[in-house]
């Protein structure tokens, strides 16, 4: 039985990549904005068009990575866990801090701009952060409306925005929200993050060091209020950590907040390829 978390990539009409529709969810902790908010978007039919859109840019078109609701789905929830995470390490929101909100409107920024953050890719590639905004702009006004008043929704507007922008290479989070999207932008990288190029032939640094994480652990720390625990078959996998996901980290706002280790499983490493021509 095919799995709907991994459709087929290449030739679908809209009619049959509708009919592996895949669900958006997320545990809410009896947060009902956070729950209105996924069920507004699981209704969406424009929102979804979107996500595909954007993967048969990323895909079938670019021999890239999954950028579609696959990618979504697991960006939000790291991103919903991260923030718990910090929350109760004792990290103030920026929501909270800067407009006396609650801390569950945190959430539901961080979800928001997880699902929105790469729907630019719809467009294109390049500055597809840029396109992901004024798609995204009157999309979070639909989602926001009737959850939380005018005033109040523009805010989030705003604040939900920032964090799409912010998860741009060089970006900078200027709020605890937008490093999290950032972050967990970055650490969609267990195994399967390339497997569509990687499965094609698509033999780089990139491809090796993705197919090498195994595992991505996100836990409360002993020194800090985040633990990462990445699992790698291969030590290739270290270039996804030290010039992939570093560079996201750098300048997140989160650094102070998040400890790392990432080790080899096993007594030998997995070989990735047989052979390499130029």
């Amino acid at each position: 039985m095919a799995d709907p978390e991994q459709p087929e990539t290449y030739g679908r009409s809209v009619a049959s990549r509708f009919e592996r529709r895949i669900e958006m969810n997320v545990p809410d902790r009896r947060n009902d904005r956070l729950h209105a908010l996924v069920e507004r978007v699981n209704a969406d039919d424009e929102l979804y068009a979107l996500w595909e859109a954007a993967n048969v840019n990323a895909i079938e078109r670019l021999g890239m990575t999954d950028h579609g609701p696959v990618h979504v789905k697991i960006v939000m929830n790291i991103a919903v866990k991260l923030y718990r995470l910090l929350v109760d390490g004792g990290v103030e929101p920026s929501i909270v801090q800067n407009y006396e909100m609650d801390v569950r409107d945190g959430e539901v920024i961080v979800a928001a701009g997880a699902l929105l953050h790469d729907i630019g890719m719809s467009i294109h590639r390049t500055d597809h952060e840029t396109y992901s905004l004024f798609l995204a702009g009157p999309k979070l006004k639909e989602l926001y409306a009737g959850i939380y008043e005018p005033r109040t929704a523009s805010i989030m507007v705003s604040e939900t925005l920032h964090a799409i922008i912010a998860h741009r290479s060089g970006g900078r989070p200027l709020t605890l929200e937008a490093g999290i999207v950032r972050i967990a932008d970055a650490l969609d990288m267990a195994k399967g993050r390339s497997r569509i190029p990687f499965a094609q032939g698509s033999v780089s640094i990139h491809s090796i060091s993705a197919a090498a994480i195994e595992a991505v652990h996100i836990d409360s720390g002993a020194d800090k209020p985040v633990r990462l625990s990445i699992e790698m078959s291969n030590s290739a996998g270290v270039f996804q950590l030290d010039q992939l996901f570093r560079e996201k980290l750098a300048g997140s706002g989160l650094e102070p907040y998040i400890e790392l280790e990432a080790r080899i499983e096993g007594e030998q490493e997995k070989r990735l390829f047989q052979e390499f021509r130029l």
